[in-house]
């Protein structure tokens, strides 16, 4: 069972024995990730150093969290947050056997929910202890997705009279509720209105608005939108909660005013074709027509959101190198793109996320199914190692997208994500060689001619610059490095510090300091970083044995 909530859960665990586990509970929210204390876990998808630095920053950035310890480490743990706090993401501790599962914060946001899934999940009974939910069997102040609360505080003080004895009677349509074990009467004075009309002010009642309401917008798209659509709800004595969606034809997918009114509405925008044949409007006045579907599932199911495409960088290939919005990005994906090696380390990935695996040569055909997908209203991302736009495949999508005439194409919503290059990497694992002007080079002649690199060559190593060369060497092309090396030659010194970064961020990284006298073809492959230093760059021995290089700030003569 998948709970529905914004974010997916951190599973948080300190030890190797709660893996098992929480791999278990992680089949239950896609696109969760198992956060791991470095040195202790091995396998987790996030490390992490310290537990409650961890912990304080997930709740801040509103992350449910799933903790495998006792419920008071959690609890002091984020205690000091607890007193400024307004909403609150679910927070749950779990016994790191599974045999206990506690809810201790986010009563609002569903916590009681994630317990009764979990523990179906493990077999084991939720310790639940909210006093609404143990009696009636569901937390009215929590209504599942598809209605809202009108009133929360009114909302507490209608089920203290719950659990005070008052009988109540529901009216409306809320099939949720048929399963509550609530205290009916018919005769009953409290009662339970499940309606998208607007609250009466019965202090005896509790409003709860079913998500029905659609809102088409066919005229312009003028400033003053949101409240041109909330003066139409008010006139037809329908609550603004109660919409579902903002509508408009598919061709104003980029209108800037339309999104901008969505959002302050609180919103999703949507859009459907100009031919669809809707129903009679209930309301329709200037240029805004208001729909009222059957229900919820109805009401979300008419149009398709903007489609958003994001070029990513994985980094180097280890997670806690990852940009978090990278990671944001990709749990919340429909579809993603790459070549199949990038996309391996891109994951985990979730049972309903659509993987499309390519040859790397083939980044155009990539970038150009990128965008068909995304424009269907899908949530597509593309995926780069290092940064996409070095070497990468921002470019490839940026080339397709203006050599294209197709309009939507051009209203994808489209967003580059850093990521660390292998550059950026292999001189932060040596020190800093690239410390002062640096250039990057890409040995390949499969796009740009042999002679053009030469020259490029020649220059940059004239002007004394440090250099980083991606695509060194392959099996296709075994002599570029040799005729490379020739050229720098002409401007360094054999005693010029080179770095060798292999794999740099994955299992098997290698890292080397040699000099460009000592340097020879062999010793790289296509995996490879080579930085080459510039006339000030220097080594010396560090702790364990090894060598730090940096290239100093200053110049001589400055």
């Amino acid at each position: 069972m998948v709970s529905l909530m914004q974010k997916p859960p951190a599973l948080v665990i300190l030890n190797a024995a709660s893996l098992e586990t929480a791999r278990r509970v992680q089949t239950c929210y896609p696109g969760s990730r198992i956060h791991g204390l470095s040195g202790r876990v091995e396998d987790a998808d996030q490390p992490y150093e310290a537990f409650g630095e961890t912990l304080r920053e997930l709740y801040a950035s509103d992350t449910p969290i799933i903790a495998f310890c006792a419920a008071g480490i959690v609890i002091r743990t984020l205690a000091p947050l607890l007193v400024a706090k307004g909403a609150e993401p679910p927070v749950l501790a779990l016994a790191e056997d599974g045999s206990a599962v506690v809810p201790l914060l986010g009563g609002l946001g569903g916590v009681n929910r994630m317990a009764r899934e979990i523990a179906e999940a493990l077999d084991v009974a939720p310790a639940i202890t909210t006093s609404g939910e143990l009696r009636f069997g569901t937390c009215l102040l929590n209504p599942p997705p598809g209605y809202v609360l009108a009133d929360l505080e009114q909302g507490k003080r209608f089920v203290s009279d719950l659990l005070g004895g008052e009988p109540v009677t529901i009216e409306g349509d809320a099939p949720w509720l048929d399963e509550a074990q609530l205290p009916l009467d018919e005769q009953a004075r409290r009662r339970i209105r499940v309606t998208p009309e607007r609250a009466s002010g019965d202090a005896a009642e509790l409003l709860i608005h079913p998500r029905l309401l659609l809102v088409h917008v066919q005229g312009e798209a003028s400033a003053d939108l949101a409240e041109r659509i909330r003066a139409l709800l008010a006139e037809a004595g329908l609550a603004e909660r109660a919409l579902a969606a903002v509508l408009a034809g598919r061709g104003r997918t980029g209108d800037a005013a339309l999104a901008e009114a969505a959002k302050v509405l609180g919103m999703p925008l949507r859009f459907i074709d100009d031919r669809l044949l809707l129903p009679e409007p209930q309301v329709r006045h200037e240029g805004l027509s208001l729909y009222r579907c059957a229900t919820p599932r109805e009401a979300a199911r008419l149009g398709q959101p903007r489609g958003r495409l994001t070029v990513v960088g994985l980094g180097p290939g280890a997670a806690d190198l990852m940009v978090p919005a990278v990671r944001r990005a990709l749990d919340e994906a429909e579809d993603v793109l790459g070549y199949e090696t990038y996309v391996s380390m891109a994951g985990p990935f979730h049972a309903e996320q659509r993987l499309h695996c390519s040859d790397n040569r083939e980044e155009l055909q990539r970038a150009a199914h990128a965008f068909d997908l995304a424009a269907q209203g899908r949530r597509v991302v593309v995926v780069s190692s290092g940064d996409p736009g070095v070497f990468a495949m921002a470019a490839a999508v940026l080339e397709a997208l203006e050599a294209s005439r197709d309009p939507h194409w051009h209203a994808v919503e489209l967003e580059v994500l850093p990521g660390v290059s292998a550059a950026l990497a292999t001189a932060a694992r040596a020190g800093a060689p690239l410390g002062h002007d640096f250039c990057m080079l890409s040995l390949s002649d499969n796009l740009k001619p042999w002679r053009v690199i030469e020259k490029r060559l020649d220059q940059a190593s004239a002007a004394d610059l440090a250099m980083a060369f991606y695509n060194p060497i392959s099996k296709a092309r075994p002599w570029q490095l040799g005729r490379a090396l020739e050229i720098v030659a002409r401007h360094r010194a054999p005693e010029t510090v080179v770095v060798l970064g292999r794999d740099i961020g994955r299992p098997a990284e290698r890292l080397r300091v040699t000099t460009l006298g000592e340097l020879t073809p062999e010793q790289v492959d296509m995996r490879t970083l080579v930085i080459i230093g510039s006339s000030t760059t220097r080594r010396f021995p560090r702790g364990d044995g090894g060598e730090w290089v940096y290239t100093p700030r200053w110049y001589p003569g400055s």
